[in-house]
């Protein structure tokens, strides 16, 4: 079972919860989102009893989550998920940025993923 939370739920991070709930039967645990606006991922989200939380308390739960997927489209945030998990001692949860995202949804389906934000590289 890979435990998997995901970082920004706008219009790439909804359409990627979205294929990753459909997945759930197939080893993948969605334990946590972290998203401040009302999008529609996050409704879904809440809908699916998904934990929504802000970054620091994603954060401190972290040793429970195997990858977080940032899709959030920001520097400051890839910078401060780094920063947290190595402040926490915490080697072991991989930050999967949003090239990773791309790939496993091409695995994932015919469609594409939304290219919406600029490469902010790992």
């Amino acid at each position: 079972m890979q435990r998997v939370a995901i970082v920004g739920l706008g219009r790439v991070g909804s359409r990627f919860l979205q294929a990753l709930l459909a997945r759930s039967s197939r080893g993948i645990e969605i334990v946590a989102v972290a998203e401040l606006q009302a999008t529609p991922g996050r409704a879904q989200a809440e809908a699916a009893g998904i934990a929504v939380l802000g970054l620091p308390e994603l954060l401190a739960r972290a040793a429970d989550i195997d990858i977080v997927f940032d899709l959030s489209g920001q520097t400051s945030v890839r910078q401060a998920l780094r920063q947290g998990l190595a402040r926490g001692g915490n080697s072991r949860t991989v930050i999967a940025p949003e090239s990773v995202a791309q790939f496993v949804w091409a695995m994932m389906s015919a469609d594409e993923l939304p290219q919406v934000h600029a490469d902010v590289g790992y």
